[in-house]
């Protein structure tokens, strides 16, 4: 038996005792949300409009002493669906929990650095929310400090998708942006790792540094490159008022089929395709506050104000701008959200900016918006 295996062994009977006395169960729930919004870069009769924006399943269980956590996504409008995430969880004590599977990604402000529905800009890039196939602990056995490390084989399984669209990509039917392959550049992601520190200054602050490095392989070459992201991040709670605050740099080191260095990539998710710049930094600030109240089902509202960047200067193309006021509206389990958003060279918002306005941009690019209400009941 070799140390790896040993290793996981010990780890494996440490942790009997701390799960053998928790019940077995099966949870199942989901979700059912609608969009309307209006585009300002659509003129036509079809603004506003109202859509079926997801359904979801979702399934929590626990046998043995071990859990399951999954969820898959229908979008039927766009159609296509996916994995959102997928993982056995097992706690080897109180303080080390093991996700195998599709799991989040440890970087920069974990849940969400966001607290709108179309989150913010690191989203786009694969750097919030992002999750991938591998294995990640999270151990939490120092005072006021929470460590997670992992390691992602790959990221998360191509979704399906439908035959009516051409622009549709099986590559990019998933739920966060990862690498897709190009004709001229056949790459993907492989072998990244991860590492994460949230420290907590008092019971209302975190501070946290984060760092990522991972394999942009090549399958024409036959070689990778390796990548790397760093995250500093803060997020602090005062009463109701909450802020949310992070930088990031990453370079996507990549080469083409002819072994040159790119200066953009070829990223998709929700089954579509878009350039980025493949090094760049990134400014996020978001804040809100929330309000009870007692308004039939209404028990809070919660305005707030999201802003975020990409300076692309490494690569001299224009800077990516994102800023979204809006409010969460809560009535027990159903949860709506009422967003302004605003983009400049952002691919989400503006139809003549959505192939590179993540990379080169334009610099006569307008700032386009939406207006978005997301209504979601989740059971």
């Amino acid at each position: 038996m070799n140390f790896k295996r040993s290793l996981l062994l010990l780890f494996i009977l440490a942790g009997i005792g701390a799960n053998a006395q928790k019940e077995d169960y099966v949870k199942f729930g989901g979700a059912l949300r609608f969009n309307v919004f209006d585009k300002s870069w659509v003129d036509n009769a079809t603004q506003p409009e109202a859509t079926l924006d997801t359904w979801r399943l979702n399934v929590d269980a626990r046998t043995a002493g071990v859990d399951l956590s999954f969820e898959y996504r229908f979008y039927p409008t766009g159609d296509y669906h996916f994995l959102h995430h997928g993982y056995l969880g097992y706690g080897f004590n109180e303080d080390l929990y093991m996700k195998l599977g599709v799991s989040q990604v440890p970087f920069g402000i974990t849940s969400f650095a966001s607290h709108n529905y179309f989150f913010q800009i690191p989203y786009y890039v694969g750097l919030e929310d992002d999750y991938d196939m591998g294995i990640n602990f999270d151990y939490t056995g120092i005072e006021n400090l929470e460590l997670n490390f992992a390691y992602f084989r790959q990221p998360e399984f191509n979704g399906g998708i439908g035959a009516g669209d051409e622009y549709l990509d099986q590559n990019a039917s998933r739920y966060s942006y990862d690498i897709t392959p190009s004709e001229e550049a056949s790459i993907r992601e492989l072998n990244q790792f991860n590492l994460r520190a949230a420290y907590m200054l008092s019971d209302e602050m975190e501070v946290g540094l984060s760092g990522q490095f991972g394999e942009i392989y090549n399958d024409v070459l036959e070689e990778g490159e390796w990548s790397t992201a760093f995250a500093a991040h803060l997020e602090a709670n005062y009463g109701n008022f909450n802020f949310k605050g992070e930088y990031i740099y990453y370079n996507y080191a990549a080469k083409d089929n002819a072994g040159n260095t790119l200066d953009k990539i070829q990223m998709g998710a929700y089954a579509y395709n878009y350039n980025v710049a493949a090094e760049a930094s990134m400014l996020v600030a978001g804040a809100a506050y929330t309000i009870p109240v007692e308004w039939g089902p209404i028990s809070s509202i919660q305005p707030y104000i999201d802003y975020s960047l990409i300076n692309k200067a490494a690569a001299g193309f224009e800077t990516t701008h994102h800023l979204i006021p809006g409010m969460m509206i809560t009535a027990g389990s159903i949860y709506t959200y009422v967003d302004y958003a605003m983009g400049k060279n952002n691919a989400w918002l503006g139809g003549d900016t959505w192939t590179d306005g993540l990379a080169e941009g334009n610099p006569d690019a307008n700032w386009e918006k939406r207006f978005n209400i997301n209504l979601g009941y989740y059971f």
